[in-house]
């Protein structure tokens, strides 16, 4: 039977987000013909619609972990306003962009972004199917386990990685060269992250800090 509280608390989010991004983007481009804007609308929204239903009916329990956004670590709550503004500050200037012509992005620029960013949500589905302990929020769930198989056994966090390749691909799309100087913020804001979220899970998940021996790279492959 479907939960019907959960398929309400996700129509939400989809349609706020929605209509926030819409609002964030059109407003200050002065158009609805901000055609680059339509294009991440629908390359944002479209595949996370049907993601939601696919996980209201097969794993409603990980949806569930998805929607609650609520940090209860403060220097977690510092991590998510920081994102907040940059979402910001980033959609503003890529809607003023188009309205005065600041950047000047080849279509092939902006197709390739385009493809990452879907490839990118194709690996984001993928850590989803892998890891059922996914929550937004660092925490340690109970009888939690550590995921140490498939793009875990390569990068800790295969899902920040997803998430750099989404967000540096975004403003691309948009076409807005200062609006992906603005998003390069969110690597950095993703390592303060990490950091914290580490300590607290080799603290409270049992075999955690043998992974970590196990699986050197959190990010990026012989990188970080």
């Amino acid at each position: 039977m479907m939960n019907s509280k959960l398929l309400f608390q996700a129509l939400s989010k989809f349609c706020l987000g929605l209509v926030v991004i819409g609002l964030l983007l059109f407003l200050p481009a002065g158009t609805f013909q901000f055609w680059n804007g339509w294009l991440l609308i629908g390359i944002l929204f479209v595949p996370m619609f049907f993601l939601g239903i696919i996980l209201l009916f097969k794993a409603p329990g990980l949806l569930a972990k998805r929607l609650n956004t609520k940090e209860n670590e403060n220097e977690q709550k510092q991590v998510v306003l920081l994102s907040f503004v940059m979402f910001m500050a980033g959609f503003i200037v890529s809607g003023l962009d188009f309205r005065f012509g600041w950047s000047h992005l080849s279509s092939y620029v902006v197709i390739f972004s385009a493809i990452l960013l879907l490839a990118s949500y194709g690996m984001y589905a993928e850590v989803m199917r892998e890891n059922a302990y996914l929550s937004r929020t660092v925490e340690v769930q109970e009888n939690q386990q550590v995921v140490d198989t498939g793009l875990y056994g390569i990068i800790r966090h295969p899902m920040y990685t997803a998430t750099v390749i989404l967000f540096l691909s975004m403003p691309l799309v948009l076409g807005s060269i200062p609006a992906f100087i603005i998003f390069l913020i969110y690597p950095f804001v993703l390592v303060k992250r990490i950091r914290n979220e580490e300590q607290i899970l080799e603290q409270e998940l049992s075999g955690y800090k043998e992974y970590t021996k196990k699986v050197r790279y959190r990010l990026i492959p012989f990188i970080w």
